[in-house]
């Protein structure tokens, strides 16, 4: 099984240097990319092609696995066994996207894409080096158990993200209405990677944005958002931005009272802290609401 993404590089190393030549015709590119940054993308992308030789048998087997147990065995040659497969990728997804952002052990993966302070091209190529052996896959294991085959499901990954590759850019404002009602955008996964406040843990869609409107996490965009972290990182070395949040997991659990707040450091959500030294998304949502509403009532 040969994975389609590899066959994607060179679309992607031309559309890159097409969108930097943009900038610099406008006169903004100091704006929208930085060197170092880019360098330090690319290498996370490098990375993941690399690590992605081991961990993909280990995904790919998983679902051979749970495809032997299989509940029901729909006809691939049905065009309504692609349309549910599309439906059922997009969907789980969301959920294992949703979910990297509200459990800190899949959080230490994903942090890896929302490091960097540009949102360009070049950062849709900055990608986890260990998201797959944490054992993400869990969230798509179902789909092998209902029927689908694990290349289907393979192949519906690989489509799902080399969609999202061109969403990661600044260089196209809207699409027409329909489009931005259905799909992900530009516009929505600016807000998804926004270190606002109110653009945390927002838009979570793959291909689709109905899953978000869906299920209460859609959030339009406003103002532009400011990228990275709400801590970003001082370093484009790809090593810590590859391991910084497993090497604070660890240290946090070596530094926990007790068992159950050190459970809560890798399984609670990203930012919590025992004393409250540090804020989780929804804490902060939640003191902005309370700001907001103290200013309107004086």
């Amino acid at each position: 099984m040969k994975d389609i993404i590899i066959y994607a590089i060179p679309v992607f190393v031309v559309s890159l240097v097409l969108e930097v030549l943009y900038y610099r015709r406008i006169g903004t590119h100091h704006d929208h990319y930085d060197l170092r940054d880019t360098a330090g993308s690319l290498s996370m992308g490098i990375g993941n092609v690399l690590t992605g030789i081991i961990s993909k048998l280990l995904v790919f087997g998983a679902l051979i696995w749970a495809y032997q147990f299989r509940i029901f065995s729909p006809d691939r040659s049905q065009w309504w066994y692609w349309a549910l497969i599309f439906f059922a990728d997009d969907l789980s997804y969301y959920w294992f996207h949703r979910s990297s952002h509200k459990i800190r052990y899949f959080w230490a993966s994903h942090v890896v894409h929302h490091s960097s302070v540009f949102y360009n091209l070049g950062t849709a190529l900055r990608q986890t080096w260990t998201g797959n052996l944490t054992g993400s896959f869990v969230f798509y294991l179902w789909m092998p158990l209902a029927g689908f085959n694990p290349v289907d499901v393979v192949l519906m990954q690989s489509i799902s993200l080399l969609y999202q590759y061109w969403i990661h850019t600044e260089a196209i404002h809207k699409m027409p209405a329909v489009f931005e009602w259905i799909f992900n955008t530009p516009s929505h996964h600016r807000v998804h990677h926004g270190s606002d406040v109110k653009y945390l843990d927002r838009n979570h869609g793959g291909i689709l944005i109905i899953w978000d409107r869906l299920f209460g996490t859609f959030q339009e965009e406003e103002e532009r958002p400011a990228y990275g972290l709400t801590t970003n990182l001082a370093t484009h070395n790809p090593f810590v931005i590859a391991f910084h949040e497993w090497r604070s997991i660890i240290q946090d659990v070596w530094q926990a009272p007790s068992l159950r707040v050190a459970f809560q450091y890798v399984f609670g959500p990203p930012g919590w802290s025992h004393d409250g030294s540090r804020k989780t998304a929804r804490q902060l949502q939640e003191e902005s609401a309370r700001k907001r509403k103290d200013s309107m009532i004086e």
